[in-house]
């Protein structure tokens, strides 16, 4: 998706100082949201995983995701999303929004997305990194490195993990110990060490399609590469957890 900007910077700021600026805000508020959360849920250290989901501007793919992701995970994890030159305070676009209220999203959660960056908070908090493309992906691990074996393309996870039967992702969570983080954390780490294993396929195979200014079919081409792959994401998590 090409980055067409968001609103236009005051004046005598250059757009790149302003998006810096924005950024920055962000970081500090999304640093806060995350230790609030930590120091109002105890359960928070060893209890509730969270799966972040990125794309471009955070408004038609990514956030697509999110909340289809959250209508059939919400009791188990909690799931955010961004984007690498996000469109900020942007709502999801029309198309986004129908497709994901066909497809089973609460309209709260589709009405409330506002647009935001992808910061190093967000991913440093996060047990499972679902992006929409191998750029992403790539953008992702530049970011936070650390964070290599929990980011993938959400096609890419998905072909990973369909090695896995539901019972060796259990049996893999629950040697790892009691709290669900531990749990998912193991599960998602045996699907990144099957990427020694597996045969690299191209981008076209990985990467979901950007539909931003396209027709809706586009849209729908979109949504189908992505919607099986989220299936697989609810399986593992499920089992993971169970």
């Amino acid at each position: 998706m090409h980055d067409p900007g968001s609103a236009p910077p005051p004046h005598r700021s250059t757009r790149r100082e302003w998006r810096r600026r924005v950024a920055a805000d962000q970081q500090k508020t999304d640093a806060f949201h995350v230790a609030l959360t930590r120091r109002d849920n105890p359960q928070r250290g060893g209890g509730i995983p969270t799966i972040l989901t990125v794309c471009t501007g955070n408004i038609c793919r990514s956030p697509l995701a999110e909340t289809l992701l959250r209508a059939h995970l919400g009791e188990l994890v909690r799931v955010h999303s961004a984007g690498t030159h996000a469109l900020v305070g942007h709502a999801m676009t029309p198309e986004a929004q129908h497709l994901a209220l066909e497809f089973g999203a609460q309209s709260a959660d589709v009405d409330g997305h506002a647009a935001r960056y992808l910061q190093d908070p967000l991913m440093s908090d996060s047990d499972l990194i679902l992006t929409m493309t191998r750029e992403h992906r790539r953008e992702s691990v530049q970011l936070v490195p650390r964070r290599l074996h929990q980011i993938f393309t959400v096609r890419e996870f998905a072909r990973l993990s369909e090695g896995l039967s539901s019972q060796e992702v259990r049996e893999i969570a629950h040697a790892a110990g009691p709290g669900a983080r531990t749990r998912l954390g193991a599960a998602v780490l045996a699907i990144s060490e099957r990427r020694s294993i597996m045969p690299n396929p191209s981008a076209d195979e990985d990467d979901v399609i950007d539909p931003y200014r396209e027709s809706e079919q586009v849209y729908r081409d979109s949504a189908a590469q992505m919607i099986p792959a989220l299936a697989e994401v609810e399986r593992i998590v499920r089992s993971a957890l169970a």
